[in-house]
Parts: structure tokens; C-alpha cells; sequence
């Protein structure tokens, strides 16, 4: 993209300037003598063309809606329609969170996204002795159709689009969902959305499994199957980076891990027969915004250029929307600070900008007392707002790429991508993801970036405003904090024997049973089973006890 003597003339004029800096560091030393990113990449004085000089426009950058799709997957990105603004949220009871829903929905958002409570994420009713004391506490509680109903009443399915933050048992919620959407009249194949769905990154980074790898991944492959004759407007996965930033990845580690569980998917989904063209157009991704601006910006481009190229190149994938990747970003939560909250409203704002510039197709904003309970309606409202800013004031959405040709963004997008092909060459190596994960390969990388992390901010070289610098005394005796109340789980105990009396239950064992038979036969999707079960009211802790029963249960391997 340079031509060779303008890049030697710009090598001339850098060894002046470097001349020049030397002399100035004398009077003026730099604030440290080591700076890197919050990924741990080191950052330059100065970028110039010489650190991009390989860098050829149409190979690597392109044009929006175009292979490889650097600079984003819509044409005119912004300019027609914003991302969705989707506010993460679930607490309590079903009738808690409509509330929430339909205030969010009131107030400007355009997407839902679920949060399930702990019991929910990992197939077990309310009743159960594993959920005492956890139910609706850090998401909703559905145990079945009847709290689904309750969850969206009131609001349009064929108008909204939802997401759902569930894994193990993603094809019960899936099959509620649908189930919803038809009393509400409205066919599957009218309703849009995603549900997570990831398994992978639960092994490695998260702990809400369930099944073993090999059953997961059959489930996760039905929903596939399923979803593209019947629900085609439906994300059938989420691939998630998110978890694995969280668990303490560099941003190069999480676009790797994120990939390769994505080929993962891919590879299980075309051994079952599954076209890649056809169940590629409805993968999407779900990533973190961290603090390093410019870092997160450069990330984004890289996993979609990446994407794109292991789609083209790997699978062999002619569909321009199957090499597309198209993700929902959440700003970090690892990084909000229960000392000074406030300051978390900055922290996300410089999250959700940096999603946005990287060219996000849905965004969740996290609200600044999530460090200390679940978010307020105040604190939720706020985070919306920050959205909504972000879109209509600061023109950020007025062009696509607004960082592409700089310099450094430049720079760190190739670099995140050549640390993320050397990632996802070492799990080739092993075997895969899954055998990678085995072995505890990818967990290992995790902790030890999450450690060396941990001891730059303990340590001082890394700041963090108000944990270990510009501390300041603080009263938080009378802040508002959003509390569920212990009677919560007693009286979803109370609906469920509630429900188990007036259903069917003849029905209900015989649905029971034809879940049953359809586990024992791999050739037999497992989808239709579910959605008729769902419908008769046997509850997500009975369809994922059979299931349970089938294909036993997962035990992690500790990693040291």
C-alpha cells in the first residue's frame, strides 16, 4: 500500500525523530519505562506506515459488507439502522422481570436479553436441593411454560427480538420461547433472537455445564438442524469470548478461544451432515469491551477478518452471510468496582464507545452497581441512556470504520490476529478444542494472563481509579441497592406443586418418555421432543433429569 522510497523517507524522518525523543527524555522521562496494552501488548512512541507496510487494502481491509469484512458486515453499517440495544436483565420472578422488560422496552431499548437465575442455568426446578437458596437471585427462575408465559406477557414476539443467556439446557428455554410465541400467535418462524448455546467456553471458563462434551455437542447440533427448517430468523448460537475475558484472557486469547470453539461447532455440525453455508448465516458471537479503547476497537476487526478467513478458507464456505461473524458485545463486569460506582459509568461508557466503533451488531450496556448487587432501575436506565448517547450524540455511528487506516489500530489488528492464528495452530495441534480443553490447555492460558494481570494492578504498575489510587473515604450506608427478597424461592416452590396438581401428568410422563427414547437414538432429533414436552408443562428440571439419565453428567478436570 506504500510505495518503497516514500516508506525510506518515513524511516528517515522516524531515526530524527527517535534522535529527538532521546534528548527530550532527558528533561521530560515518560511516566514508565514500560507501556503495554490491557492485553498485555507492547505499545509503541509513535506509529507510523513503517509499522503497517505489509499492509495491502483489498486483502486486508476491504469495504463494509465485503469479504473479509474488516471494516464491518453492513454495507452502511450504522448509517441505516443502529445496533440493538439490548439491556441484560432477570431477577426474582417471572412477574419481576416483565416489569423490568416492559419499563426497558418503554424507555428506548430494542432488544430483550435474559438473564437466568443459577438453578435455570443448570437444568435443576426451583425445588430442587440444589437451588435453595439461589432461586431468582442472580437471573429469573423458569421452571416451566407457565413462568415463560408470565415472563413475556404483554410483550409482542413477533416484534422483539430476545436474547437468552443459557448453555446446558438452551434447547428446553428454546423450545419455551417457541412454545410462547405460538400461544401468542405467532409461528417460529416469525420470532428472532439468539440463545448462547455455547458449551465449549462453559468447560473452560464459566462451570454451568451439565452433559458430558460428546451429548452437549449432539443437542447444540439438533438445535441447528432444527432452528434452520423451522426458526430461520433465530441465532441458534452465541459463541462467547465474553466468559472467557472475564475468567482473565488477554484480548488476543479471547478472540482465539472464541474462534476455536467456533470451528468446534462447525466440525460437529458438518459431520452430522449439516451444511456450512446454510447453519453458518445464523452463528453469531458475543464479546467483551474491556477498558483499552483502542485495543478493543482492533480486537473486533480482527476476529471478523479472522472469521471470515477460516470460514473461506477452512470450510470452504461460498455464502458471504456464513463468513460473516456478527456478534452481541457486553462491556466488561470484571472491571466495574464496588469502591467509587460512579466511576463505573465512565468505565462503561468508554466500553460501549469502543464496541461501537468496532462495529457491534447489539450491545449491552452494565450498570454502575453491578459490583454490588443486581442493577437498580435507576442504575439500568442510565446504562440505556449511555447507548442511546453514544448513538445520537457523538457521531460515532455517522461512517463506518471510523478508526480504520490508523495507524495503530492498524497495527494491533494484525497483531491481535497473528497472536490469535498462533492460538488456534497450537489447539489444531492438540487435536482441537475439545481434546485442548481436556488436557487443560486453554485454561491454563487463561490463568496465567489472569495472573499476571492481578499482580500489575496489585503491584501499582496498572491502574485502577479508586482501588489502589485516588482512593477516597467512602458512606455507602445509605445507597440504593436492588435486594430479592428469600420469599421468592418458597413461593416458586408453591407454583410448582401448583403446576404438578392441575397438568396433565399421564401426558407429561409420556412426553417424559419419548424425550427418553429420543436421547438413547442419535439419529433422532431431540428439538420436537422437547417442544412437545415443554408444551404438556413438564418442567426444565424433569426434561433435563431424563437427560441426565441418558447421558450422564460432566466432572471437570482440575486444572493447577
Amino acid at each position: 500500500m506504500f510505495q518503497e522510497d516514500k516508506l525510506q523517507k518515513i524511516a528517515e524522518g522516524k531515526a530524527k525523530y527517535d534522535a529527538s525523543v532521546e534528548k527530550a527524555l532527558a528533561k521530560f522521562p515518560e511516566r514508565r519505562k514500560r507501556f503495554v496494552s490491557g492485553g498485555g501488548l507492547p505499545v509503541n512512541r509513535l506509529y507510523t506506515p513503517l509499522d503497517v507496510k505489509d499492509l495491502d487494502y483489498d486483502r486486508d481491509l476491504g469495504y463494509p459488507g465485503q469479504y473479509p469484512f474488516t471494516r464491518g458486515v453492513q454495507p452502511t453499517m450504522y448509517r441505516g439502522r443502529f445496533w440493538t440495544m439490548r439491556m441484560y436483565a432477570g431477577f426474582s420472578t417471572a412477574e419481576e422481570s416483565n416489569k423490568r422488560y416492559r419499563y426497558l422496552l418503554g424507555q428506548g431499548g430494542s432488544g430483550l436479553s435474559v438473564a437466568f437465575d443459577l438453578p435455570t442455568q443448570i437444568g435443576y426446578d426451583s425445588d430442587h436441593p440444589m437451588a435453595q437458596g439461589e432461586v431468582g437471585k442472580v437471573g429469573v427462575a423458569i421452571d416451566s411454560l407457565a413462568d415463560m408465559e408470565i415472563l413475556f406477557g404483554g410483550i409482542p414476539l413477533d416484534k422483539v427480538s430476545t436474547s437468552m443467556t443459557i448453555n446446558a439446557p438452551a434447547s428446553v428455554l428454546l423450545a419455551m420461547y417457541i412454545a410462547v410465541a405460538e400461544k401468542q400467535g405467532t409461528p417460529a418462524d416469525k420470532i428472532s433472537g439468539t440463545i448462547q448455546n455455547d458449551i465449549l467456553k462453559e468447560y473452560i471458563a464459566r462451570g454451568t455445564y451439565i452433559f458430558p462434551p460428546k451429548p452437549s455437542l449432539r443437542l447444540i447440533t439438533d438445535i441447528f438442524d432444527f432452528c434452520s427448517k423451522n426458526v430461520p430468523n433465530w441465532n441458534t448460537i452465541s459463541i462467547s469470548g465474553y466468559h472467557i475475558r472475564e475468567a482473565g484472557s488477554t484480548a488476543a486469547q479471547e478472540v482465539a478461544f472464541t474462534l476455536a470453539d467456533g470451528i468446534a461447532y462447525v466440525d460437529a455440525a458438518i459431520k452430522v451432515g449439516l451444511d456450512p453455508n446454510v447453519f453458518g448465516q445464523r452463528l453469531s458471537f458475543f464479546f467483551n469491551a474491556h477498558n483499552d479503547f483502542a485495543e478493543e476497537v482492533a480486537k473486533f476487526r480482527a476476529a471478523r477478518r479472522l472469521w471470515g478467513k477460516i470460514m473461506k478458507e477452512r470450510f470452504g464456505v461460498a455464502d458471504k452471510k456464513a463468513q460473516m461473524l456478527r456478534f452481541h458485545t457486553q462491556t466488561a463486569g470484571s472491571t466495574l468496582t464496588a469502591q467509587q460506582p460512579e466511576n463505573n459509568i465512565v468505565r462503561v461508557a468508554i466500553q460501549a464507545l469502543a464496541a461501537v466503533m468496532g462495529g457491534t451488531q447489539s450491545l449491552h450496556t452494565n450498570s454502575m452497581d453491578e459490583a454490588l448487587a443486581l442493577p437498580t432501575e435507576k442504575s439500568v436506565r442510565v446504562a440505556l441512556k449511555t447507548q442511546q448517547i453514544i448513538a445520537h450524540e457523538s457521531g460515532a455511528a455517522d461512517t463506518s470504520d471510523p478508526l480504520g487506516g490508523s495507524y495503530y489500530i492498524e497495527a494491533l489488528t494484525d497483531e491481535i490476529q497473528r497472536q490469535a492464528e498462533d492460538y488456534i495452530a497450537k489447539i489444531d495441534e492438540l487435536g482441537g478444542m475439545l481434546t485442548a480443553i481436556e488436557k487443560g490447555y486453554v485454561q491454563s492460558q487463561i490463568q496465567d494472563a489472569a495472573y499476571e494481570y492481578q499482580k500489575s494492578v496489585e503491584s501499582g504498575e496498572r491502574v485502577v481509579v479508586g482501588v489502589n489510587k485516588y482512593q477516597v473515604e467512602e458512606d455507602n450506608s445509605g445507597r440504593e441497592l436492588l435486594r430479592v427478597d428469600p420469599s421468592v424461592g418458597e413461593d416458586q416452590c408453591r407454583k410448582l406443586r401448583e403446576l404438578r396438581e392441575k397438568r396433565d401428568n399421564l401426558r407429561v410422563q409420556t412426553v417424559l418418555d419419548d424425550v427418553r427414547q429420543a436421547a438413547k437414538d442419535e439419529s433422532v432429533n431431540l428439538m420436537p421432543r422437547i417442544v412437545e414436552a415443554v408444551k404438556a408443562y413438564a418442567t426444565e428440571g424433569e426434561i433435563c433429569g431424563v437427560l441426565r439419565e441418558e447421558f450422564g453428567e460432566y466432572r471437570e478436570n482440575i486444572v493447577l
